[in-house]
C-alpha cells in the first residue's frame, strides 16, 4: 500500500455516487476538497464521521471545502446510508477499490487479533491546485470536520 502524501497531485478518480451519478475529481478542479475514505458504510464509526461531516457542512463550505466521501460499498447501499442519515455529499460506490486503490487505502488491517485487507480510514484534503495540503490518518469519527477545519 503506497498512500498518497501531502505534496502529490490528486489522480484524476472517477466513480458512480449513491444516485447513480458520476463524479470525477474534474467536477471540483479549482476548489479545495476533501475526500473521506471510510470502512463500510451504516457502521458506527463510519456514520458519526458521515453525520460529523454532514453538521459541520456549512462552516466547511465556508472555509471553500467541496466533500466527497468513498467506500467500496455498493451504489445501493451508499443510498440507503445517504437517505438515513440525510447525507448532503456525494458517495462514491467503489466496488473495484479503483479509486481507493489510487488514493494507497487499500491494505493490511488487524481487527480483534485478526488480520484482513480493507479500507484505512483516511481524509485527503487537497487545494485549489489539485495538490494534496494534507492526509489525515488518525481520523477523530465525532470530530473530523474539526479536525479538517482547524488545518
Amino acid at each position: 500500500m503506497t498512500m498518497l502524501k501531502v505534496g502529490d497531485k490528486v489522480p484524476d478518480f472517477q466513480g458512480i455516487d449513491q444516485d447513480g451519478n458520476t463524479v470525477s475529481y474534474q467536477n471540483y478542479a479549482g476548489k479545495k476538497l476533501v475526500v473521506f475514505f471510510y470502512p463500510k458504510a451504516s457502521t458506527p464509526g463510519c456514520t458519526a464521521e458521515a453525520c460529523d461531516l454532514r453538521d459541520n457542512e456549512n462552516a466547511l463550505k465556508a472555509q471553500g471545502y467541496q466533500i466527497v466521501g468513498v467506500s467500496a460499498d455498493s451504489v445501493e447501499r451508499q443510498k440507503k446510508f445517504a437517505i438515513k442519515y440525510e447525507l448532503p455529499f456525494p458517495l462514491l460506490a467503489d466496488e473495484n477499490r479503483e479509486v481507493i486503490e489510487a488514493f494507497g487505502v487499500w491494505g493490511p488491517k488487524k481487527f480483534m487479533g485478526k488480520e484482513y485487507d480493507g479500507i484505512h480510514r483516511t481524509t485527503f484534503i487537497i487545494d485549489e491546485n489539485g495538490t494534496i495540503s494534507d492526509v489525515i490518518e488518525k481520523v477523530k469519527t465525532k470530530e473530523h470536520a474539526k479536525q479538517i477545519l482547524e488545518k
